[in-house]
């Protein structure tokens, strides 16, 4: 583990945003993390942790107790389950898109819909990560993490974990560091059900059409990028935590209202009836470009808010309320951010 003092923030972040940690802990051996206790025990306030910091907002002044970046490594498929499925063990720190990249030469379906998605894998749980038909809530089965309550470790199954469209009992709460995840994904040169149209499209294939993983994977990377969802592909627009909004759960009575304006609303895995956070800020006067702060503006790809020169933290944040506001005023819907601030 190595520590550090006075460390800045910002350049650990996709926005480029915020202030120093007092102290900021790399993490990159497992066996480590007692260490990391002892020294966050000794910090004020419990500890903040930083994955690839690409749905963060650190702010300006930082953070004063003790920061640890999981930087843990390392994947192992094991064994298969009763109904035949493989079970693959990740390191939290262990990123994302390693990850699924490896699933699919592996030849295990499951995650190939994830690919082009930033971050560490221990934060996939968090907000339930998913995309395109996919979603970690489809094959998680345990996590290990630190109890900071309980002082110990914990194994939690997927159950536990209550994950929700882009939530779970991680989210918004510093209770676990989650240290370890255990998936089951299938055996299968193809891949899952091809459900969104603009990826079936994008294959030239029928919707529900299954394809060679692979293919899958390159048809949502050109998607994501169309989007400029791809870190380092997007250019101007790149200073990115990608979609801040959640499309938000509506009652029937707002969902009646919207489809009388056409508005996209649709049903999720979870049971919620939500509308496209995008439609809504659309309505909301919101175009491709447009200036909402100081330094902060609607991406030029699609309905996000993307950083440029003279940002601030608090900057964002205001930029971020503006449009909950505005959405409110003109369409009656509130919206969620599905940042964490930091």
């Amino acid at each position: 583990m190595r520590v550090t003092h006075e460390v800045p923030l910002a350049p650990m972040t996709t926005l480029g945003l915020g202030g120093p940690a007092a102290v900021l802990c790399e993490l990159f051996d497992p066996a480590d993390f007692p260490e990391f206790v002892a020294l966050a025990d000794a910090s004020p306030g419990r500890p903040v942790c930083l994955g690839e910091g690409s749905n963060v907002v650190v702010g300006d002044a930082g953070c004063p107790g003790a920061v640890l970046r999981m930087s843990t490594k390392g994947l192992r498929i094991t064994g298969g389950t009763t109904d035949g499925r493989v079970l693959v063990e990740v390191q939290a720190g262990h990123l994302l898109g390693d990850l699924v990249d490896t699933t699919i030469a592996e030849g295990l379906t499951g995650m190939e819909m994830l690919v082009g998605i930033p971050g560490t894998t221990g934060a996939t749980p968090v907000q339930n990560v998913g995309a395109y038909g996919q979603e970690t809530a489809d094959c998680l089965v345990e996590v290990t993490a630190w109890d900071w309550e309980l002082r110990r470790r914990v194994t939690l199954d997927a159950a536990a974990c209550g994950l929700g469209h882009r939530t779970s009992v991680f989210k918004r709460s510093r209770r676990w560091t989650l240290l370890s995840l255990v998936f089951a994904l299938r055996r299968s040169e193809l891949s899952a059900p091809v459900t969104y149209r603009t990826v079936a499209a994008a294959l030239d294939v029928p919707v529900g059409s299954r394809v060679p993983l692979d293919e899958a994977a390159q048809a949502v990377l050109a998607v994501r990028r169309s989007k400029g969802m791809v870190l380092g592909c997007a250019g101007a627009d790149d200073r990115s935590v990608g979609s801040v909004f959640l499309s938000p759960e509506i009652t029937p009575a707002q969902a009646d209202g919207l489809r009388a304006r056409s508005a996209p609303v649709n049903r999720f895995p979870d049971g919620s009836t939500r509308v496209s956070a995008s439609w809504l800020i659309r309505q909301a006067g919101f175009e491709l470009n447009t200036p909402v702060g100081t330094g902060v503006r609607v991406s030029s790809r699609h309905y996000t808010l993307v950083a440029d020169e003279g940002a601030t933290a608090t900057g964002f944040t205001r930029a971020v309320e503006r449009v909950q506001q505005e959405v409110l005023c003109r369409t009656g819907v509130r919206l969620t951010s599905e940042l964490d601030f930091l």
